[in-house]
Formats: structure tokens, sequence, C-alpha cells
């Protein structure tokens, strides 16, 4: 039974139990509680919810920062060449690999993770190649550990001042084939959204046949569909071709450096590589050095492996010396024989190829920068020319036998000919043979320096000079002599008609381009005497004229084709160095993406290293598969 409270003077309800009663209203009463009910299950929803959210929003958070840890640990193993797979990754394993080590949980999403890291550098270099429009591609192939051919392909591009060339992707080839090479070489292009066919500016090969082709090979093909792509033959390749053709026109050469690789053959002997490195030891201070084997395709690096003879050459003969009285069978034999053939001769051959070779081991250094530029290659080229066009002079030649005499004695080598037995005169021309010279007799020394300087000097000299101008003097064409007229070195620099006709070949506006001429001139000058340096190159006359490229159009484009034609393959070559150190015979099983992958982040470690994570965690949020890893 309800119980009536009476109203109090102020006219409130008494209270019970913390509701107000009304008399007259059951249902009020219970409204009030479900009321109450309900403000309490919402409260707690909302706790509920916030601390969902709380949680959800911590996973988040855990789960970017673990990826980011896996990200930061492939890019370490990625750029240092460390292997990330062991060879047995089971649960019972001792020796699961780097990468396992490391992260024991990580095999799933291993690939991915990989995939975007490398998708990002590539999505960098192709902005900066989009950015710079016109662009060069180099192509060189090798074979892996698996003895599959693999395909590297570089851009040459300018962009912010530099010339880059940058690695884009290694690609397997199943044929050899100049058809099969170039579908090869315009898929990757496409793959990557470059836009090859008006922007291809140059494209750089080895000169083999199947790439130089002039009507069925790559460089052809490719030219078929990208008009603009002029074919250079790697200029590296072409001076180590120059060294090949004089050795092998040469016989006393080929002989020579025949030597030379039987002396490494006969030094690498365990027995003896012990006895040459302790009678280093005992003669210089020092490490000991190593004689090194004769490239086969680098012949411009063989100028220290005779750099190393020469300056050991004392302690080469005492090694083959001591051996030789070892009366050692056929080891004491070879020593011997080897020694009869270190003569005033040998040290001939080995003063003038170290000197010759020296020199054009300089431009074989300089040829493989990936800032030079084709003008500049072509200057150096003359440089070296002209050096060994003074090497025919007689005073170079005195010098250079001086050095000769001195290596000599050094060794202690006779220098002097072995004595001639002298003839008997018969009895019956006694009173009859006039036995005295009419004019001065010259010594059997200066004969042999003279036989030495016209017999072998000399030949060797004018087989390089004549092997450099066949090999080189092919570029004398419309694209050279524009490219040269963009550099402020060459004594037509801005000739308007030489850039005319380098124009035609890019479809500029000429007209729009000679009133830039003649602007530019007027700003250059104003500029230099301000105080502004003046450029040296055309990679300088670029980067001056990038502030004012919107102006110079026409001028500041034939600048970035100049720049962006490629002057070696010399960076496919260092690829190649990566590709041995990632695909070794204990991680040979790799797939070609995995490879292609790996070997862009450890050959543009820069790039990689630089990467924004946070942008790599929402880019691996769209790619991967696994819902349940709550990322966004």
């Amino acid at each position: 039974m309800l119980k009536i409270y009476p109203r109090t003077k102020m006219g409130d309800r008494r209270r019970k139990g913390g509701f107000a009663i009304h008399a007259r209203s059951e249902r009020h009463k219970q409204a009030m509680i479900a009321w109450r009910d309900y403000q309490k299950a919402v409260k707690n929803d909302a706790t509920l919810l916030n601390a969902l959210n709380k949680e959800h929003n911590k996973q988040i958070t855990e789960n970017r920062d673990y990826i980011k840890t896996i990200a930061e640990v492939l890019l370490l193993t990625a750029t240092q060449n460390i292997a990330q797979r062991g060879h047995n990754e089971s649960a019972d394993s001792d020796n699961k690999g780097n990468f396992m080590a490391i992260l024991e949980t990580i095999a799933k999403h291993d690939k991915t993770v990989l995939s975007c890291l490398a998708d990002m550098v590539r999505t960098k270099i192709i902005e900066e190649v989009k950015d710079s429009e016109v662009f060069s591609i180099m192509v060189d192939e090798t074979k892996d550990v698996k003895k599959k051919e693999q395909i590297s392909l570089v851009v040459r591009y300018y962009f912010s001042g530099a010339v880059h060339e940058s690695f884009l992707h290694f690609e397997s080839a199943d044929r050899l084939d100049a058809a099969g090479l170039t579908d090869k070489i315009i898929h990757i292009l496409q793959s990557h959204g470059l836009e090859y066919r008006d922007n291809l500016v140059g494209q750089a090969y080895d000169g083999a046949s199947v790439m130089s082709g002039k009507y069925t090979g790559v460089q052809a093909r490719i030219k078929e569909q990208a008009k603009h792509a002029f074919y250079v033959h790697c200029s590296a390749h072409c001076l180590n071709l120059v060294l090949v053709d004089t050795v092998k026109t040469v016989p006393e050469a080929d002989q020579f450096f025949s030597l030379l690789e039987r002396l490494y053959v006969f030094t690498s002997g365990s027995y003896v590589h012990q006895k040459w490195l302790s009678v280093q030891k005992e003669m210089y201070e020092g490490a000991p050095r190593e004689l090194q084997r004769l490239s086969d395709t680098r012949w411009a690096c063989r100028y220290m492996s005779l750099r190393n003879i020469i300056d050991r050459l004392p302690a080469i003969k005492r090694v083959l010396q001591e051996i030789a009285h070892e009366h050692h069978g056929d080891r004491s034999v070879e020593a011997r024989g080897l020694l009869a053939q270190i003569d005033l001769q040998f040290i001939v051959y080995l003063v003038t190829f170290c000197k010759v070779f020296g020199e054009t081991k300089l431009l074989s250094d300089m040829l493989q920068s990936p800032s030079l530029d084709l003008s500049k290659a072509v200057d150096l080229v003359e440089a070296l020319i002209q050096t060994l066009n003074d090497y025919r002079n007689e005073s170079f030649f005195d010098s250079l036998w001086n050095e000769v005499l001195t290596t000599a004695e050094q060794c202690d080598t006779a220098v002097q000919p072995t004595a001639k037995r002298q003839k008997k005169l018969s009895s019956k021309l006694g009173g009859h043979c006039v036995l005295s010279t009419v004019g001065q007799k010259r010594s059997d020394s200066e004969l042999e320096k003279e036989s030495f300087r016209t017999g072998f000097f000399y030949p060797v000299l004018d087989h390089i000079l004549t092997e450099l101008n066949r090999r080189f003097s092919s570029r004398n064409c419309d694209l050279m002599n524009g490219i040269q007229a963009l550099n402020p070195k060459s004594d037509g620099f801005l000739k308007e008609d030489t850039l005319f006709s380098f124009a035609k070949m890019y479809e500029s506006n000429i007209e729009d381009l000679g009133h830039e001429l003649h602007q530019f001139r007027r700003i250059l000058e104003r500029k230099i005497q301000t105080g502004t340096p003046r450029p040296f190159s055309v990679v300088e006359l670029a980067s001056f004229m990038e502030p004012y490229k919107e102006v110079f159009f026409e001028l500041y484009k034939l600048c970035k084709v100049a720049v962006s034609i490629p002057v070696t393959t010399a960076s496919c070559e260092r690829s190649f160095s990566t590709l041995k150190l990632v695909k070794t015979y204990l991680r040979s099983t790799m797939t070609d993406e995995r490879l292609s992958n790996l070997g862009v982040l450890s050959i543009e470690s820069r790039r990689a290293k630089t990467l924004n994570l946070e942008e790599f965690v929402d880019l691996f949020a769209r790619n991967h598969k696994n819902r349940r890893i709550q990322l966004m």
C-alpha cells in the first residue's frame, strides 16, 4: 500500500530513497527509475567507446611502429648487402638468418615491405625524370650466379643543377636477340610510366653487334619508336678496344702481356706466394704487394699490374733466382725460364706500357664519372691524343730510356748487348780488307736504343693514335657539333648555325631560339661583369640558366638534352658489382622481383636511407592484404 506524505509549507513533496513520489502515479516512479538506468547505460557506453577508441588508436600506433621497425631492418640489410634469409628458417632451426633473428615474426610480410620500399625509391627517380622531361637510358647485361642473363637499366637525366645516373631495374632476359632485348627495354620503360617516344634522347650500350647493329640492332629498333634516341657506343669500352687492338697488332706487346700473366700464375702458387711475401717484407717497408691478374675486359686497369711489377721487379728477380737454384723439378725449370726473359727488352716494354697505360687509365677513370657530358669526353680524348703525339718527341724517349736504365740497374739486369763473336777473316784477303770505319761509329747501346725506339715504341704509339682517331672520330656529326656549341670552352660557343642544326633534330622552335640566344648573350655578359663565375661546362651552363628556364625555354631544353646523352655504361657495370653481392651462391633461389628490389635499395642507398617511413607505412597499409593489421 503506497503511503501518501503531506506537502510541506514550501509546497515540496517529501522524498524517500531519492525519488519524489507522486501519490497519484506509479508509472511516474517507474519512468524515473528507467531514466536513471538509461543515463547509467549511456555513461557506461561512452566510457566503453572511449576505451575502445583508445585501444584501437594504441594498436594502430604500435602496428605502425612495428612496420617502421621492419622497414628499418630491411633498409639496413638491403643497403649493406646482408642476406636476409637463412638456409633453414623452420621453427626448430638454430640459425634462421639475419632478418629472422632480428624479427622472428616478419616472414609473411617481408615481400610486401621490400616491394613498398623499392617502389618509393623508384617513384622518386621517376618523378625527377618526368620533371626533367628528357632522359637517356644505359643498358648492359651479365650472367648471375645461376647463369641467368640479367639486364641492368640505368636512366640519365638533368635535375636540380646536376646530372644523375639512377639505377632503375634488374630484369632477366630469356631471349638475347635484338627483338627480345628491345621488348624487354620497352616493357621496363612503359611499366614505370616513362614517355620514351618523345622524351628519350639517348641510348648507350657496350657496342656488341646485337645492341649496336645499324639496321636490326637494339639501338635501331628503339630509334624506330623513339626518333630522338641518339645511340652512343660506350666511350670507356671504345678506349678498351683501342688498347686491345694495339696489343694484338704489335706481336712484341702480345708476347709481353702473356709473360706478365705467366708471372702472376707462377707467384700465385702456395709455395712461391709465401716466398714472394717474405722477400718483400725483407726488401721493402710497409705491406707487401700482390701481383694482379690481367683483366680481359678492363685493359686500362692493367696499369696497376704494370705499376706493381715495375716497383717490385728486384723482388721478383730475387724470388725467381732463389727458386731456380732449389732444383725442385718443374718449378725450378719454370723459374729459370721466366728469369731468362726478364732482360733489357722486358724492361723497355714494361716502362713503355706503364707510361701509355697510365695516361689511358686516367682518361678511363674520368670517362666513368656520372657527371661527365659528351662534349667534355671529346675534350678529354683530344687531350690524350695530344699527349701521345708529344711522346713521339725525341726528348721524351730519352727520358724514358733513362728510366729504363735506372730500373735495369736496380734489378741487376745487363744493359749492354752480348758481344758478338768476331768473324775470322780469310787469309786470302790479307792486306786487301779495310778494318776501320770511314765515319763516326755508333756504340752498340745507342744502336739498341734506336732499335727500340723505331722498332717498338713508335709503332705502339702510332697504332694507339690510329685507333683513337678511328673509334672516336665518328662522333663528328650535327649532334656532337651542337653539344660543343653549348660548351663554354668551345670556340663555337653559342654559334647560331650550329645550334639551329642541333635544334632541328629535336623539333625546337628556331625563331624563338634565335631571340633567346640574343637575349642570353647579353644576360651572360652582364652577370659575369657583376662577379658571377663564368660557366665552364655544359652542366654549369644548364645550372646557370635554370633560374631563367621559362624565359630561355628552347635553349634550356637543348642544354638538358646535351647533358642527358650518356657517355659510358659504367653505371650499369657498377650495378653488376651489387648484383654479385646480393645474389650469391647462398641466395641463388631469390626471385627476379626480389633481386630487382634489393638492387634498387642497395645501389640507390642514399635515397633509401632518406625515405619517410610514415609515408612508407601509409603505402604499406594500402598494399598489404592482411586485414588483421590495423594501420589506418
